[in-house]
């Protein structure tokens, strides 16, 4: 299992959305926040993925589809 930290930076329209929460069931991952930064018109999160790689890669290409800016971390 591997393990992948990213920052997400939120647009307006997903911020009330659980879409972390939707990453954990719709792949095989577990997350972890490890920081936050949310309110009603932006939002920024530290999340770890832990997983296959081809697991977290589809997590990731899912968030950024959403319209989700990633960027992936040095642990």
């Amino acid at each position: 299992m591997l393990r992948k930290k990213v920052e997400l930076i939120f647009p307006e329209r997903l911020i009330k959305e659980p879409v972390i929460y939707q990453v954990g069931k719709k792949f095989r991952v577990v997350t972890n926040i490890f920081r936050a930064d949310v309110n009603e018109s932006k939002g920024w999160v530290i999340l770890e993925l832990d997983g296959e790689q081809e697991e977290i890669d589809k997590s990731i290409q899912y968030l950024k589809a959403l319209g989700i800016e990633v960027k992936e971390l040095e642990d």
